[in-house]
């Protein structure tokens, strides 16, 4: 009987962890010539300090062509409160003050910042998610649905899309909607993949294309009309960075 409680109490904390429920894409544009100070502030600072005031770090990429001279990042919180309470006490942080101050005595590193609110599609895969077995190419895809076809467009994914993608070689990463009030929170699918490499990519979206059960999967789902905007589809090549959870 001791020992049936001790393994309770011991699996307790695991079965007890609760999803994030919320989930925040953050996109640093530095300052010019400051992406290399930007990221050693991150990598000896930030993101320990953010794991100190509670935040999760999912991953941090930059763009492979980034002549925009940008930091890509996603954290995750139990919910908006917490995430409110989490960013209050990291900024109020002496040692993240210090950190800024240091760091910035040649001038400002981060020009702007960009913030989007996030949460799960029901089809998503969890967290977390296993790194790969080397460096991979990682991928983050916009779709921009016309009026009042998200769900149809979710439905194919659920349905069928995800499922292409495996079979192709694809690893399925989070998928998300928007958090309501923010632009184009009823219009967006967001949603990141991993592939070996580049022309791993590439090569299995040529197949994917032309596999017929894809053909078949979108020509159904289109029989009532086009479910994206014409050129409703952005896709952004990444990489990890050497501190990013998510390898």
């Amino acid at each position: 009987m001791r020992l049936f409680f001790a393994l309770v109490l011991f699996f307790l904390p695991a079965l007890s962890a609760a999803e994030p429920g919320c989930f925040e894409l953050r996109t640093y544009h530095a300052a010019e010539g400051k992406l290399d100070a930007l990221e050693a502030r991150f990598r000896d600072h930030t993101v320990a300090l953010f794991e100190k005031h509670g935040m999760t770090n999912v991953a941090y990429w930059t763009p492979i062509e980034n002549s925009g001279q940008t930091l890509v990042y996603l954290l995750a919180y139990p919910d908006r409160a917490a995430r409110e309470a989490s960013w209050k006490a990291f900024l109020a942080d002496p040692v993240w003050q210090a950190a800024k101050a240091e760091s910035e005595k040649e001038g400002k590193l981060v020009a702007k910042v960009e913030s989007l609110f996030l949460h799960r599609t029901d089809y998503s895969p969890a967290l977390p998610i296993a790194a790969g077995k080397g460096p991979r190419v990682f991928e983050m895809r916009v779709y921009t649905t016309r009026p009042g076809k998200l769900t149809t467009l979710d439905q194919r994914f659920r349905e069928h899309t995800l499922d292409l993608f495996a079979k192709h070689g694809m690893t399925n990463l989070p998928y998300f909607h928007l958090d309501e009030g923010q632009p184009g929170a009823e219009n967006t699918l967001l949603y990141f993949l991993a592939h070996d490499s580049a022309e791993a990519q590439k090569a299995s979206f040529d197949a994917f294309r032309a596999d017929p059960a894809w053909i078949a999967a979108r020509d159904a789902s289109e029989q009532p009309g086009k479910i994206l905007v014409d050129q409703g589809v952005v896709s952004t090549l990444l990489q990890a960075t050497d501190y990013s959870p998510l390898k």
